[in-house]
């Protein structure tokens, strides 16, 4: 479910035009901003390529799109917030459980509820407050139908990707 290609460990919550993504990007050894800060060191831009060290949060909504970086974050916080949406998710699918509406809150910056959306998927509302920079403003953003199986698909290579 990971309409925009980051390079490095990324969960995508949401359909191709409305999700909200956690996200490390992977440093481009070709993008112009590596290349001159590379250059300013004195090295080779391939060193400073890799994975990032900066979480992010996406958004999208019907074409308008956001983001910020969520300095200070380590990757123990985006796995704890995908975690608990793991957990949630398998409960609710599991056999002979009745889906219900649930909340998985990951901080001051994102809250997401989730609520059935027909048969094995949910819908989700993200709330997401960036950091205060003066210019970026809270944003929510309702999804369509996930796929409950796909979700739990990703959320597992999300995991597996942050423990490699």
């Amino acid at each position: 479910m990971s309409p925009v290609p980051v390079g490095g460990p990324a969960l995508f919550v949401g359909t191709d035009t409305a999700y909200v993504a956690l996200v490390r990007p992977e440093l481009d050894p070709a993008d112009p901003g590596v290349r001159h800060a590379a250059e300013q060191a004195g090295v080779d831009p391939e060193e400073f390529a890799g994975a990032g060290d900066v979480w992010a949060v996406m958004v999208e909504d019907d074409g308008e799109g956001d983001g910020f970086e969520l300095p200070g974050v380590r990757d123990a916080e985006p796995a704890d917030f995908a975690e608990r949406l793991r957990a949630e998710l398998a409960a609710a699918s599991a056999p002979g459980a009745a889906p219900g509406p649930f909340t998985v809150d990951g901080g001051a910056v994102l809250r997401l509820h989730a609520r059935p959306a027909g048969e094995g998927a949910y819908a989700f509302t993200a709330h997401v407050t960036p950091p205060d920079d003066g210019t970026s403003e809270p944003r929510t953003v309702e999804t369509g139908p996930v796929p409950t199986a796909e979700l739990l698909a990703d959320l597992d290579a999300f995991l597996g990707s942050l423990a490699s």
